[in-house]
């Protein structure tokens, strides 16, 4: 998965298969900002989880 970009933040995934969770690492201006994290079932995290996770961040934002 490669990061994702928005409202000037850039997300970094990564996830353990063993530990079946997720991390996201917050990142504005090259700066680490803070990590999101999410569990998740079967391989890998879904884009939909990740999404939300992601929209969850940014309206606690503003």
């Amino acid at each position: 998965m490669g990061a994702i970009e928005r409202e000037g933040f850039v997300f970094h995934v990564e996830y353990s298969q063993i530990a079946k969770t997720a991390a996201i690492h917050v990142t504005k201006k090259g700066q680490f900002v803070r990590e999101l994290t999410l569990p998740f079932e079967g391989i890998e995290p879904t884009q939909e989880q990740i999404e939300n996770k992601i929209e969850e961040y940014l309206e606690s934002t503003c």
